[in-house]
């Protein structure tokens, strides 16, 4: 099963619920800018270049937030919700990957809708689906914790654990404990909406937050 278009109805249905002007996780954003960035994301090549290349995010910017302005009453953004709900052209690059490219990115946004206002009980996640998001979590793992100077082992109760970043220098290891969804919103650098644990020396802990936003 794709599960990123699972997430693609939770997201639709999280934002539905939130409203157009609902607080996110994404500093600056409200629901219908979560919206027009994942509509985009998809369907303008423009805003695909400026999310790859620093030099062009302000060329993104300023295009998710005219089309976050098309929907800020309540008709504008159901219309603008429904075109999220639907998948994207077989045409689109990010529907040739599939869960790689979507899955984490639906999810994260998701949670980033859901947890805006502050915090809200877990979803229950199906089974199949948190050993997806492991997956992919475990592949992008480096990247998210690249500039941390601890180590990083992230470590699901009962479950698998898979060091993910080595040390450098003098410091140690920090343990990042939680449920697969809470330690993906932790790598996001949703950290301070997210369930997670950090075990470990509160010097190596601190180095670890410096470097990871909201981590």
């Amino acid at each position: 099963m794709s599960w990123y278009l699972h997430e693609r109805t939770a997201l639709a249905d999280a934002l539905r619920e939130a409203g157009p002007t609902a607080p996110t996780l994404c500093a600056g954003w409200e629901a219908r800018h979560v919206a027009a960035h994942v509509l985009l994301r998809e369907r303008s090549p423009r805003v695909g270049l400026g999310l790859a290349i620093p030099a062009l995010t302000p060329q993104s910017d300023r295009l998710t937030a005219e089309l976050a302005d098309t929907a800020i009453d309540a008709a504008g953004f159901a219309a603008l919700v429904d075109q999220v709900a639907q998948p994207a052209s077989r045409w689109a690059p990010v529907a040739w990957a599939g869960d790689a490219a979507n899955l984490v990115e639906f999810y994260v946004h998701t949670e980033d809708v859901r947890r805006g206002v502050g915090p809200v009980p877990p979803r229950d996640l199906d089974a199949e689906l948190t050993r997806a998001l492991w997956e992919h979590l475990v592949r992008m793992a480096r990247l998210a914790y690249r500039r941390s100077p601890s180590g990083v082992v992230l470590v699901v109760p009962d479950g698998p654990r898979k060091a993910v970043h080595r040390t450098h220098g003098e410091h140690g290891t920090v343990v990042v404990r939680g449920e697969i969804g809470e330690l993906t919103l932790h790598a996001l650098g949703r950290g301070a909406a997210a369930t997670v644990e950090l075990v470990g020396a509160p010097e190596d802990v601190a180095a670890l937050q410096a470097v990871l936003p909201g981590g």
